[in-house]
């Protein structure tokens, strides 16, 4: 991840959830329905403060098609969402019911 990735990462969750980000780390996630892979990248974990129930969330960005803009998620660490693969499966099912895909890390290659 570039620092402006990052900084971008940590930008949107100060804004979307009205908090101060501050990275912890970085998880792999590969996601596959069935023999297809829908996503496969990295989330970041940021500790935040200031939030009024949450203390960590996990930010990614992925495109939404192979030509289209990248899209930030900022996912809050709130149950059922107990890590970074939680949040990724929540954004693909959010994306399959709206009618979109993710395309993330080398899936999207």
């Amino acid at each position: 991840m570039t620092n402006t990735e990052f900084l971008e990462l940590k930008h949107a969750i100060e804004e979307l959830h009205d908090c101060e980000a501050n990275y912890v780390s970085s998880e792999r996630v590969r996601e596959s329905w069935g023999d297809t892979l829908v996503w496969d990248g990295v989330v970041s974990v940021f500790g935040i403060i200031g939030h009024p129930v949450a203390t960590m969330c996990y930010a990614w960005s992925a495109q939404e098609s192979e030509s289209g803009p990248q899209t930030l998620y900022a996912v809050l660490r709130l149950p059922p969402i107990q890590r970074g693969r939680d949040a990724v499966l929540v954004a693909l099912a959010m994306k399959q019911k709206e009618g979109g895909k993710l395309i993330g890390g080398e899936a999207g290659k």
